[in-house]
This record gives structure tokens, sequence and C-alpha cells, in this order.
């Protein structure tokens, strides 16, 4: 019977098909602060720096993001202080993260 079971449960490779931020690219964690409206966000970054985001239309047709969401995010080279928004995790995909220690704990609300 412990066959059967197998495929409920919850193993490592769970988190490793979550997406995760590419640093080579600039991308970091953040979750959002506050709704600015005009597809605009304010995101509190990983690295302590509160950012105003972008939601490119691709995201904001598919996705709702909401405050306390954790993102993805990637930063601007010629603004540092402007970000775009990659990527929202689902409640359950953050708790995971959170759980496995790899979210930064600067970041870590879940």
């Amino acid at each position: 019977m412990p066959a059967e079971e197998q495929p409920f449960e919850s193993t490592e490779e769970d988190v490793s098909r979550v997406r995760m931020p590419n640093i080579k690219e600039g991308e970091m964690f953040g979750i959002a602060d506050q709704l600015l409206g005009a597809s605009k966000i304010k995101v509190m970054c990983e690295d302590g720096v509160s950012r105003v985001g972008r939601i490119p239309g691709k995201i904001k047709k598919r996705m709702w993001i909401r405050e306390g969401d954790l993102l993805i995010i990637s930063l601007w080279d010629f603004q540092p202080d402007k970000c775009d928004v990659r990527f929202r995790y689902t409640r359950t995909q953050a708790v995971n993260l959170s759980k496995k220690g790899k979210v930064p704990k600067s970041l870590d609300v879940f």
C-alpha cells in the first residue's frame, strides 16, 4: 500500500518545480507592499529597498497581484529604484518556500 500513497506526499521536487529568481539577470524576491494604480505597485525587495514596480500586461491579464504576495522582480538597469514584476507565487507556493528556507529572512512573513 505505501506505493499508492507516494504520489500524494510532498517531496523536495515540488520546490524545484517552482520558478526561482535568476540572480545573473538581476532578479530577486519582493513583497507587494501597496497597489498604486496604473499597473504600478510598491514592492519591498529582499535588499531592504522599497521600489516602484511595473506590472506588465502579460501578468496583469492572467493573475491578480494583491498586497502581501511574494513576487520575483527584475531591476531596471538605468533606474535602480524601479523594477518589473516577473512572477507571482501563490500563497501555498510562498508558504512552502518559506518552510524550505528559500525566502530571505528580511521578507519571511509566511
